[in-house]
């Protein structure tokens, strides 16, 4: 049974719904640029609405220590994602300073991303496998983007890791089949608008990867 994480949450009915379905993780974005981006406060009040035994997770995009110091005195995060170009002695950093687990996203769209995995497992606690945005992209994940999964098969890292980019409730299932993953991630694929979490497809998606 796949572990699930349910990011880009903004509303308590959406925490409930992903706790009521048996989400494992879930996601609060700290990027300014994302239209699932809230404050601390936010977050806070979304958070103490988490029973134990879930894992509230911050989403950062090469944050200062301002911010994360600003953010975890704010709201109470179990986990620490980075889900920019922060480097392995970044993450190191960020571990020894903040004194959290660190999970740390790295974008595939090719066999040639896939050496990244191996130097991040060295320093991160977790690994989130996700697509590589276009050169363009404003944001680096939750893009709807999926790549090639074929890559991932008969793969084994250090750390354990979720596979995100382009998920739904209509393919999450062969995802977790033909990858092994033993996680998922999603964000785009729950909502109905850019940043709007839908409680139905939030439910639909955990029944597929976790039935």
């Amino acid at each position: 049974m796949a572990q699930v994480k349910i990011c880009g949450l903004r509303e308590a009915a959406h925490v409930a719904a992903a706790v009521e379905a048996g989400a494992r993780y879930l996601g609060f974005v700290f990027f300014p640029k994302s239209p699932r981006a809230i404050l601390p406060a936010q977050a806070a009040a979304l958070a103490a609405e988490v029973p134990p035994g879930v894992a509230r997770v911050g989403l950062f995009v090469d944050p200062g220590d301002a911010l994360l110091e600003a953010t975890l005195a704010a709201a109470p995060l179990d986990l620490i994602q980075l889900h920019g170009a922060e480097s392995p002695a970044r993450v190191s950093q960020i571990k020894a300073r903040f004194g959290l687990p660190v999970m740390k996203a790295v974008g595939i769209a090719g066999p040639q991303d896939l050496d990244a995995l191996w130097d991040y497992a060295l320093v991160a606690d977790m690994l989130l496998v996700d697509a590589k945005p276009p050169k363009d992209a404003v944001l680096p994940g939750g893009n709807g983007l999926a790549f090639d999964w074929r890559l991932l098969v008969g793969r084994k890292w250090l750390k354990p890791w979720l596979l995100a980019g382009g998920l739904t409730p209509a393919n999450v299932a062969e995802a977790i089949r033909l990858t092994g993953a033993p996680g998922v991630d999603v964000s785009s694929g729950v909502e109905t608008a850019p940043g709007v979490k839908d409680a139905a497809l939030i439910r639909d998606f955990i029944r597929e990867a976790a039935p």
